[in-house]
């Protein structure tokens, strides 16, 4: 199969290294030029070892990433699907299937954008609750994957093309994927928003203090995890009260040593923790999960809850101490009206299922 990956972060070079040994015709799309010409081959290291990679194509030119890839993925932040929209659209074919690793509901921000471009366009786009891989860049181009997902719930644009959509994504996760219905049940599935906010506010002392701290090791203590698991609960409830049934995939499952296996399977955190690769610098006004999980994560989840009637205490009082650190008003930062969705729950169901 033909697949495009977008980006040159961790999860887009263990994509273009999985996919390539797995024998498909992987172009990986890199935004800098530069980077694209002097950098074609991939190192990655994990269980079995490191070896060196080479996909069918690396560019800088986005047409070339996609044309004629029946997939393409894009593991980048959500932060950044808002500038991708209006790229994408132009260049998307029918038939394609857009999957984002995880989405907070950019699904709908870019269906949204190829609409505007080609109204009537046949292209799915997926999204899914976690990156499907534990992994960190230790060089230019080299990657380390420490986990492999066992588990993804996926959630598709429209609903009406999800057997095509589960079909194409399942062809490169054999055996990974679980359908959960449509991309906003997708997008709460995502667990960016629950784990990392109370991690990095709760230990932002020792984050501002340490060169280098471990939030999964040092940084999860039995406090936080209550934290983490209340926060959960309000993800869960909301997804109830929205009609979306279990599943829930919910956060204490990475954790336990029994019972349902989570996204990465048993013993992922304990690996995690174990390869260091976790023990990092994070400025908090400029990472990830700040700009992404604090501010799209839960000013979602909170918009959510609003539509369904439910609170939101625990996800409101992370939103507002992020926005007290970066000196922001974060609420309205990725609602479902302003991704395009109606509030209604009709017209919510309507567009979920048939697209705009």
């Amino acid at each position: 199969m033909k697949i495009a990956v977008l980006g040159g972060g961790n999860g887009a070079f263990a994509a273009a290294a999985d996919f390539t040994e797995a024998g498909h015709e992987v172009r990986l799309w890199r935004t800098n030029p530069e980077a694209a010409r002097q950098a074609t081959t991939i190192t990655v290291k994990d269980a079995r070892g490191q070896r060196a990679i080479t996909p069918a194509l690396v560019t800088a030119d986005l047409a070339a990433a996609i044309s004629g890839a029946a997939l393409i993925l894009a593991p980048a932040p959500a932060t950044t699907h808002e500038a991708l929209a209006p790229q994408l659209a132009p260049l998307l074919e029918d038939g394609q299937v857009v999957f984002l690793t995880p989405g907070t509901l950019g699904t709908v921000i870019l269906a949204r954008a190829l609409h505007a471009h080609r109204p009537g366009a046949r292209v799915a786009f997926a999204e899914t609750g976690t990156l499907p891989w534990l992994a960190r860049k230790h060089g230019p181009e080299l990657v380390a994957i420490t986990v492999r997902a066992k588990r993804l719930p996926v959630g598709v644009f429209p609903l009406a093309l999800a057997d095509h959509a589960i079909a194409t994504i399942g062809a490169a996760f054999p055996g990974v994927i679980e359908p959960c219905g449509d991309a906003l049940s997708g997008a709460l599935m995502n667990a960016g928003p629950i784990i990392h906010p109370p991690l990095i506010t709760m230990n932002a002392g020792p984050l501002e203090h340490f060169p280098k701290w471990d939030i999964h090791k040092e940084g999860t203590q039995r406090s936080i995890r209550r934290v983490t698991d209340a926060l959960d609960a309000e993800r869960v409830a909301t997804r109830e009260a929205l009609g979306y049934a279990a599943p829930h995939f919910p956060l204490a499952d990475h954790y336990a040593k029994e019972g349902p296996e989570w996204c990465y399977g048993r013993g992922s955190h304990d690996r995690l923790t174990d390869s260091g690769d976790w023990r990092e610098n994070i400025v908090l006004t400029e990472h990830r999960y700040m700009r992404e999980d604090t501010r799209l994560g839960l000013s979602l989840l909170i918009d959510a809850g609003r539509v369904a009637g439910l609170p939101t205490p625990l996800a409101r009082a992370f939103l507002a101490i992020g926005s007290a650190i970066c000196a922001e008003d974060f609420l309205e930062s990725r609602t479902l009206a302003r991704c395009g969705l109606p509030t209604d729950g009709a017209g919510r169901a309507k567009v979920l299922r048939d697209g705009f």
